[in-house]
């Protein structure tokens, strides 16, 4: 039996730095990853002591751009899954923007993503940007 690999986005955020992986959880790998301490993201920042939602979208913009060159930003037909409320809820409510920021800009940039945390009935994408 083939094991469907489903992939997940997990997300690492402190007040200085903003990492974005997706896992593969079928064995647990990192299949792409961006983060703000990178030096080509870290000098198109302005971060200075704290990273905020444009440093988050600009490491969900380069996300998406390295799953796409992998050829992952469909996960494999079956989307990237990701729970915004639990990421949210482990980072700290004033760190919502900057999930939604890496969420918005993955899926502005092309990537299929799954919310597990909506209702799949309603259609409509959440903004909070």
């Amino acid at each position: 039996m083939t094991l469907t690999k489903r992939y997940v986005l997990r997300l690492f955020i402190s007040l200085k730095y903003i990492t974005a992986n997706v896992v593969d959880r079928n064995n647990g790998r990192i299949v792409a990853t961006s983060s703000s301490v990178e030096q080509s993201i870290k000098k198109s920042l302005e971060c200075g002591r704290s990273c905020n939602a444009k440093a988050a979208t600009i490491v969900g913009e380069v996300l998406a751009m390295r799953l796409k060159v992998d050829g992952l930003n469909e996960g494999q037909g079956r989307g990237i899954h990701v729970n915004v409320a639990k990421e949210i809820e482990k980072k700290g409510f004033k760190n919502q923007t900057k999930v939604w920021a890496i969420v918005n800009a993955l899926k502005n940039h092309g990537v299929k993503l799954v919310l597990d945390d909506q209702d799949d009935s309603n259609n409509s994408w959440p903004s909070h940007s």
